[in-house]
């Protein structure tokens, strides 16, 4: 925090680094935060490989900030080089795509061919790891810039596959301050919210509902949750109790596309009923780290029975057109940005971490014992307490023994994949791929697969065949 000075209860002279600050999304929803925030004054500096995006980023920042009603002072500014932008920094936030979307469109689509089906495919499953190949010598690329050039900067990273991005940091620099940010879990605690209403007639606030989280990024578990002194797993308990009796009601007219962000949370309820935990993530994400027969035998059963949908990647595509054009929009001043706060809470933990407040919320961090039967380094999400220059783990117990098996199976493949990145090993990349929940196939099949999608990605792999 060497740059930051402060004048009553302003921090001035902030410096936020942005890796992959021509984001054509969230650094937008970033601008608008930072612009609301009027306890924080300062500089942020987008770096990204493509330059002329990250100088668009820093018109549109700019224009954001000069908005009437923005109560910050911030500076957008482009660097040409990384080191450019992490001098200094107090802050370095991590949003970047490993890859483009024509390599995500092998990791979520080639395994089709196979039979084997991924709603979003960036965290685990076949694209999830291939994904991780890519993605992780980047992340120690920039955590040897970060310990470089600002080693004792707070690092938030916002980037899938979120676990081995946030675990790549950390072991290429161990003393680093990093987290994991991402806000699936908020979407069942709202959940909570609308029980207690429709249920009991109880009017609450999302920072109301408390909850105790456990397990790892997009395969999360709440083992506690209450509204003051009310036990809502007797809410939800009783809730799930009538969604398995409920009628189904046919989707009519629905493509995949117009239900690509809708979903009836039937992946969460069957799990409860199965194990008795609230799974805490989307269901599209919860679905990829299950049994392939349970949830995503079919686009078929996707869609009718568990009532969500398959993510295709030209939707992606689409949506990026459409973002390019918004881009150029707000650059030119044609369209104008309504400030709103996001619900995202990367500001709100700065402002914590300057001192301005504390609170307590997920975030993925290694295991320092706050899971005390996984292993010790293995990064796992639970709620952490963000104070003045600290962000420390809360203890949560040890996991269910009904959900034990499946999430430790999910670490150890997380760990052998770190391993085979590290050491550019694709044969023990196949190890945990062929070993995936997902990947329900002889060895030569799953070989043939594999081989087909490293193919379709080596341009971003030129260190694993050296």
């Amino acid at each position: 925090m060497g740059s930051v000075t402060f004048e009553g209860k302003v921090a001035k002279n902030l410096k936020i680094a942005y890796i992959g600050g021509g984001s054509r999304g969230w650094a937008w929803t970033l601008m608008s935060d930072l612009a609301m925030a009027e306890d924080l004054n300062g500089t942020v500096a987008l770096y990204d490989i493509d330059y002329e995006a990250a100088k668009k980023n820093a018109v549109i920042g700019n224009r954001i900030n000069a908005l009437p009603d923005a109560v910050s002072e911030f500076t957008y500014v482009a660097t040409e080089t990384i080191g450019e932008a992490l001098t200094g920094a107090d802050f370095v936030i991590i949003s970047i795509l490993p890859g483009t979307f024509d390599e995500m469109e092998s990791d979520v689509h080639t395994p089709e061919k196979y039979g084997i089906y991924q709603p979003i495919g960036d965290t685990t499953g076949p694209g999830g790891i291939v994904r991780a190949l890519r993605a992780i010598p980047m992340f120690r690329e920039i955590a040897r810039a970060i310990r470089e050039y600002c080693p004792d900067a707070w690092v938030i990273n916002y980037t899938n596959p979120m676990t081995l991005c946030v675990r790549a940091l950390y072991k290429e620099f161990p003393e680093i301050k990093a987290f994991g940010c991402c806000h699936e879990v908020f979407g069942t605690q709202w959940i909570l919210v609308r029980l207690l209403r429709d249920r009991r007639g109880i009017t609450a606030q999302l920072k109301d509902i408390k909850t105790n989280v456990i397990g790892v990024n997009h395969f999360t578990w709440i083992t506690k949750a209450t509204y003051r002194n009310m036990d809502l797993y007797d809410l939800y308990r009783e809730h799930v109790a009538d969604w398995k009796v409920a009628p189904v009601e046919p989707i009519p007219d629905e493509n995949w596309v117009n239900r690509v962000h809708k979903n009836d949370n039937s992946v969460k309820f069957d799990l409860f009923d199965r194990y008795g935990v609230i799974a805490a993530a989307g269901d599209a994400h919860i679905s990829e780290f299950c049994e392939g027969s349970w949830y995503l035998e079919s686009p078929e059963i996707v869609m009718n029975k568990w009532r969500f949908a398959l993510r295709t990647v030209a939707y992606r595509k689409q949506q990026l057109v459409e973002r390019l054009e918004r881009s150029e929009r707000l650059a030119s001043g044609e369209e104008v940005v309504s400030l709103a706060r996001s619900g995202e809470e990367g500001v709100r933990q700065i402002r914590a971490i300057l001192g301005l407040s504390d609170f307590v919320t997920n975030v993925n961090l290694p295991n320092m014992g706050q899971i005390p039967d996984l292993p010790i380094g293995a990064v796992v999400e639970t709620n952490a307490s963000f104070t003045a220059d600290s962000v420390l783990p809360v203890y949560a117990g040890p996991i269910p023994k009904q959900i034990y098996n499946l999430i430790t199976r999910i670490v150890g493949e997380q760990e052998m994949v770190l391993e085979a990145a590290f050491n550019y090993d694709l044969e023990l990349a196949f190890q945990a791929f062929a070993n995936d929940p997902l990947v329900r196939l002889p060895v030569d099949e799953a070989r043939k697969l594999f081989d087909e999608m490293i193919e379709n990605t080596k341009a971003y792999l030129t260190d694993y065949f050296k």
